[in-house]
């Protein structure tokens, strides 16, 4: 993992993506954008009730960063779910697809996940040069979005065992508190995901987001797996959190982004 400042930019790359020229990525933290308040300061959501003109220049310095044109960072509207979509052009905001996942092959196309406690996970084939991202909060991570964003890339052409992937910062299992019922999601799917859980006192657990998607990864049939170990919840000047904020009795909450890109 590689925490780079660049012109105040604070951004994660993960290693299994970080030595291919011709694939750039980044998980942005919170640091080095215009936004105001609390959404202060690399806020890139749409979905927020920042001022626009300050998300679309955050998301201006990020495209910046990583070499790309504003109208090529392309994101959908996420809804928690599994379907995933093969970008062959940006697309306007408004319309964007609802979906958790994209792939594409087209070089210049800037995937972007945002997020505010929930995993982004960023994927790379570099021999057929493909790439793909999703987001992976509990319900996404336990219906298949990994599965599904794994499958749309090898529908591209890429090859399961050549897919590298990362995991960026996402909510931690000292700060993801949940509810006895909630784990019972998990095991009746599978009695082993309770493994994943750690006792907190009679009536509440401690999930592991971050060990689960990457179990899902592992379970998908990929080798080639970083997990940025950070925790977006506690790490207040560094991450958004949607569990911090709605503690703190804040209206709203930031989004930070995570991209991958195939260089043109």
């Amino acid at each position: 993992m590689t925490n780079l400042d660049t012109e105040k930019l604070q951004v994660f790359t993960a290693a299994t993506l970080g030595g291919y020229e011709q694939i750039r990525h980044g998980f942005f933290g919170r640091v080095g954008g215009v936004s105001q308040g609390i959404y202060s300061s690399l806020n890139c959501g749409y979905g927020s009730s920042d001022e626009e003109n300050k998300i679309t220049e955050n998301r201006r310095r990020v495209s910046q960063f990583l070499g790309i044109t504003p109208t090529s960072l392309t994101c959908t509207y996420q809804v928690h779910g599994t379907d995933v979509v093969a970008v062959e052009q940006p697309w306007n905001r408004a319309e964007a697809p609802r979906a958790d996942g994209m792939v594409t092959a087209r070089a210049g196309i800037a995937l972007g996940i945002l997020t505010a406690d929930c995993a982004p996970v960023l994927f790379a084939d570099n021999q057929n040069r493909i790439v793909g991202a999703c987001h992976a909060g509990w319900r996404g991570a336990l219906d298949g979005v990994i599965e599904s964003t794994v499958s749309a890339m090898e529908s591209l052409g890429a090859q399961r065992e050549n897919i590298a992937a990362a995991v960026g910062p996402c909510i931690a299992q000292p700060s993801y508190q949940v509810g006895l019922e909630f784990r019972n999601k998990f095991t009746e799917q599978n009695a082993k995901f309770s493994s994943y859980f750690a006792d907190d006192d009679e009536t509440h657990l401690r999930f592991d987001l971050g060990g689960f998607v990457q179990l899902r990864l592992e379970r998908a049939g990929l080798s080639k797996i970083d997990v940025i170990d950070m925790d977006n919840c506690a790490e207040t000047e560094s991450f958004y959190s949607y569990r911090r904020s709605t503690l703190s009795g804040e209206q709203d909450y930031g989004r930070g982004i995570s991209v991958i890109v195939i260089r043109e």
